[in-house]
């Protein structure tokens, strides 16, 4: 079993999303405009702001870490303990004042998350999974539902704006599913480990897209890999899947994949 962090690096961390949340309540609906990212993506200057707020302070209190983030890039990636930052999971809901924007903060150890937090500064939501514990939302714990197959699954995904060959395969799969629903983002995956949803699918997802789901939704339960059923980690494809019963990750995975039924 995964170690859990130093207890100060968990409060370090609960420090970052507090730092986060300031710059954006700040921002929100306050009109800002957005430009477009090379991989078609959009990006704001809360965005920017944000990361450069958590990374001062990881510059200042942990200078030996490294740190992934969406907006800056990455530094010291080799060193045992690497931050991963998405200072806004959902851009383009926040643009148009929908809270269901998250930051997400994850520690790896090793390559390994240990550590991950889902915050939504809005509405005051916020997800914590630790290596080896149950996760908590709002401090109280929670646990994935069971889930036996997709006939009976909530099914989410926030890619399908994003094209082939990914968007086919996944409206295959949705086809077998009780109720399907586009957007939610890193959202969706909290609301998975609280088990309102079974099962999120994602094929254009970045190291700081994901990480910090990683403690969160194995610790309540759930299973997340990528579409070949690979460990998450730094060879990541892009492709994701968790569900909350591993029994409905591994048909929905064979369905991904052209292997089952």
């Amino acid at each position: 079993m995964t170690a859990p962090p130093p207890q100060e690096l968990i409060d370090l961390g609960l420090s970052l999303v507090e730092a986060s949340g300031a710059v954006l309540r700040r921002h929100f609906r306050a009109g800002l405009k957005g430009d477009i990212k090379g991989d078609g993506s959009p990006v704001t200057i809360a965005d920017k702001e944000t990361e450069r707020a958590i990374r001062d302070i990881l510059d200042r209190r942990r200078p030996q870490d490294g740190i992934i983030g969406e907006e800056e890039g990455a530094k010291n990636k080799d060193a045992e303990y690497v931050w991963v930052i998405d200072p806004i999971d959902g851009t383009k809901p926040f643009m148009t004042g929908r809270p269901t924007f998250v930051t997400l903060v994850a520690l790896l150890r090793n390559g390994r998350p240990v550590f991950g937090i889902i915050d939504q500064p809005i509405s005051g939501e916020r997800w914590i999974g630790i290596a080896g514990q149950r996760p908590t939302f709002n401090g109280k714990p929670i646990s994935a539902r069971p889930c036996a197959d997709l006939k009976s699954a909530v099914v989410y995904s926030g890619s399908v704006e994003f094209g082939e060959p990914g968007r086919s395969k996944f409206f295959k799969m949705a086809e077998r599913a009780s109720v399907t629903t586009i957007g939610g983002d890193a959202y969706a995956y909290g609301l998975l480990s609280m088990g309102f949803v079974d099962v999120c699918v994602d094929w254009v997802m970045g190291l700081y897209d994901v990480m910090a789901l990683v403690p969160i939704v194995e610790g309540a339960g759930g299973a997340i890999t990528m579409w070949n059923g690979k460990p998450i980690g730094f060879d990541l494809d892009g492709t994701v899947i968790a569900a909350g019963d591993k029994r409905v990750h591994a048909e929905a995975m064979a369905v991904l994949n052209g292997t089952g039924p």
